[in-house]
């Protein structure tokens, strides 16, 4: 015999009570769980410096040694003041922006969940999945002047790369573009090159893997017969979902983002906040979280962005 959805529904708000502090927001070891889980969702975030956020707005510092350290000595000698060495110190201030996600679970889920004990579970990994794909389109594609209300709220890495951009005008992914971009980034950071990551569309990525595959070696053949990663003069090429293949004026062009993953601050406001309510009509119990998070690059010189990739 079913049990009656209103004993499910009593035993789901059981089952999140210890999810919530004061007011609906999570305790701070579960804030730090959902946080993980969220990020661990996504295919871009994990690789980023996620930053928990004690404050909405939070400022984070940097330390380089960018010019000469070195320099001729005299025994018995202090380095004179003009040959001594000054770090350049850097700040990146974190504006977090609110959003919200939303997650509806029918009588059929909370039966299916609450009996087995694991519906907690239940809302902090379907909550998480919700939160990362949106998460990661806004951390990719935010852009303050986009008609989509959610992708206006902050501008994400894309649109905040503007030192350095190579224009592919049309062509479709290949070396030759992916050579322009490690030619425009500065040289200092070409150093680091295995650190890099050339972030591309699954289309350009396509487009890459065929140029390769069309070699008529051993070493082109892989790239047809198996999913063999794909690499550009050491550096990783990423296809990543959300990145867009519907720009230009024909629809049919992407961009390329080539960077230190670890380069990118996403700053997450530590208090999240979780809400339910029943809509008997419906059969559902809406779950909602509310979080603020905010995106920035700490040394934006160090990326490179081709615009107008054909796919």
């Amino acid at each position: 015999m079913a049990t009656p959805n209103r004993t499910l529904l009593e035993k789901a708000d059981l089952a999140l009570a210890d999810l919530i502090a004061g007011g609906g927001y999570l305790q701070p070891a579960q804030a730090q769980k959902f946080m993980l889980l969220a990020v661990k969702e996504s295919d871009f975030l994990p690789l980023t410096t996620v930053v928990p956020m004690p404050t909405p707005k939070f400022r984070t510092s940097g330390v380089k040694m960018s010019g000469r350290v070195l320099r001729a000595g005299r025994e018995a000698a202090a380095v004179v003041d003009v040959d001594r060495s000054r770090p350049e110190v850097s700040s990146v201030e974190l504006d977090a922006q609110l959003v919200k996600g939303q997650v509806d679970l029918n009588d059929e889920v909370l039966e299916d969940n609450v009996e087995r004990g694991d519906f907690k579970q239940t809302v902090m990994t379907m909550l998480a999945k919700a939160v990362s794909r949106d998460m990661e389109d806004i951390v990719l594609n935010g852009d303050r002047t986009s008609p989509d209300g959610t992708l206006a709220l902050l501008d994400g890495v894309l649109t905040q790369s503007r030192s350095n951009v190579v224009d592919a005008a049309g062509a479709r992914l290949s070396r030759d573009v992916c050579d322009d971009m490690l030619r425009t980034l500065p040289s200092e950071y070409l150093r680091y090159r295995k650190d890099l990551r050339l972030f591309v569309s699954h289309d350009a990525e396509l487009d890459y893997r065929r140029g390769l595959a069309a070699r008529e070696t051993v070493a082109g053949d892989k790239f047809i017969e198996t999913d063999a990663p794909v690499m550009h003069s050491g550096v990783p090429v990423m296809p990543l979902s959300l990145l867009p293949e519907n720009l230009g004026p024909t629809g049919d062009q992407s961009v390329v983002l080539l960077c230190d993953p670890k380069n990118i601050q996403v700053g997450i406001y530590r208090q999240m906040r979780i809400e339910t309510w029943r809509d008997v009509e419906k059969g559902l119990l809406k779950i909602v979280v509310t979080l603020r998070f905010d995106v920035k690059w700490a040394d934006e010189r160090g990326t490179v962005k081709a615009i107008h990739v054909h796919v």
